[in-house]
C-alpha cells in the first residue's frame, strides 16, 4: 500500500448514466498500475457484469456487497428496511476498518448517496469518516444528490447529465450494458 502520494476525494454524481462505470473504470486504470482497489457496492444486491469482470482483477481489484437482494429501497417494508439499514451499517463498519488499516490505495464507495439520501447512514458519519482518510489512499464515491457538506469536502465532482436517454425511446436496462 501507500503507492499514491496524494489521495483525493472524488465524486461522480447526477442523473444521467455512467457514475458507477466511471468509478470501475478509475479502479481498473490503478489496478492496472498495481494500485490495490477495493469497491464497496451499497444498495445493489442483484448480479452484475461488474462482478464477473472485476474477478478477473483480483488481488488488485475486489468488490465487496453486505446487503442481500432485495427489491428497491421504495418498495421494502419498514422490517426490510430495517435489516438493510443493518447490512449498510456493516459495510460502512468495513469501510472504516479498511481505511484505518489501510488495507488497499483506492477506496469506492458505490451508490453511498443513495444511503445518504435514504438516511441509511447519516452525512455526519459519512464527513466524519471522510475526514479520516490517510493523505494515500484515494477515495471515490457514487451517487445522486450530493449533499452540500460532502461538495465541501470533495476534491473533484464530476456530474453526469442526460442530455438524451434511450429509455426515453422505451428501451429498457440491458445486461451488460446497465448492470
Amino acid at each position: 500500500m501507500g503507492k499514491l502520494s496524494q489521495g483525493c476525494i472524488q465524486v461522480y454524481t447526477g442523473n444521467g448514466k455512467g457514475k458507477t462505470t466511471a468509478a470501475i473504470g478509475q479502479g481498473v486504470r490503478a489496478a492496472g498500475d498495481e494500485l490495490k482497489v477495493y469497491m464497496v457496492q451499497f444498495l445493489k444486491g442483484s448480479e452484475t457484469g461488474e462482478l464477473k469482470s472485476i474477478a478477473k482483477l483480483e488481488p488488485y481489484f475486489k468488490i465487496f456487497r453486505f446487503e442481500k437482494k432485495r427489491g428497491f429501497f421504495w418498495t421494502l417494508s419498514d422490517e426490510e428496511k430495517a435489516e438493510l439499514k443493518k447490512e449498510i451499517e456493516k459495510a460502512f463498519e468495513f469501510c472504516k476498518e479498511v481505511l484505518k488499516n489501510k488495507e488497499c490505495d483506492m477506496l469506492i464507495l458505490d451508490e453511498i448517496m443513495g444511503v445518504l439520501h435514504n438516511k441509511l447512514l447519516t452525512v455526519e458519519e459519512v464527513v466524519e469518516f471522510l475526514k479520516s482518510k490517510p493523505e494515500d489512499i484515494e477515495i471515490i464515491m457514487t451517487g445522486r444528490n450530493v449533499p452540500n457538506e460532502i461538495q465541501e469536502i470533495a476534491d473533484l465532482i464530476t456530474e453526469m447529465k442526460d442530455i438524451k436517454h434511450y429509455f426515453e425511446k422505451g428501451i429498457p436496462a440491458r445486461k451488460g450494458i446497465e448492470f
